[in-house]
């Protein structure tokens, strides 16, 4: 599929309902809202650690988007869109109440890659996993959940979270080795 009918797809998916949205009607906003909520929720959740902020992240979101549905251009998906600006309200959140140091003086030693982690979080209950996740400091949880359950990589994280590339690396390998002594705690894994 070349790069045009691929943007073409991306535009037609859900154009009648954006296109009302854009439109000020109320219904199709809700029913935009319906298709994309759960999604943008987890998205928010995981970035937050905390369900009522990830609710109201998402509800700011979602207004953002609609205020700006005018700048969506149709190159990529909807969903891609709006989880662009899901995460980006959820990194806003998190910079406002953040009162620790940054990423940056954090991230300044490499450390190595334990290629396991993955495995052996493979083999955990999703629950125990997720439980784990809430439990990493911040930074951590961030990086892990933009690389991970995301699917951006590093060049994208940096320019996200305003960090080097190097930092962002660090981060998330820092967090599946704090995410495997977390679980190893939990007697998740032995």
């Amino acid at each position: 599929m070349s790069e045009s009918d691929q943007s073409a797809a991306y535009a037609s998916i859900h154009k009648e309902l954006i296109d009302a949205c854009k439109e000020g009607s109320r219904s199709a906003q809700f029913r935009i809202y319906e298709l994309y909520y759960k999604a943008m929720y987890n998205s928010a959740l995981r970035i937050t650690g905390d369900p009522d902020d990830a609710e109201d992240v998402m509800q700011e979101a979602f207004l953002k988007a609609f205020q700006k549905l005018d700048s969506y251009s149709g190159k990529v998906s909807f969903g891609a869109w709006l989880k662009k600006i899901v995460i980006n309200k959820s990194l806003d959140f998190i910079r406002l109440k953040k009162t620790t140091v940054s990423l940056d003086e954090l991230g300044k030693d490499n450390e190595p890659v334990d290629n396991q982690t993955e495995e052996i979080v493979l083999k955990c209950e999703p629950e125990v996993v997720k439980k784990a996740i809430y439990a990493l400091p911040e930074g951590y949880r961030i990086v892990l959940s933009l690389f991970l359950l995301e699917g951006y990589d590093h060049d994208e994280i940096s320019s996200i979270m305003g960090i080097t590339n190097a930092t962002s690396r660090t981060q998330y390998h820092r967090a599946k080795k704090k995410l495997l002594e977390l679980l190893k705690d939990m007697n998740a894994v032995s």
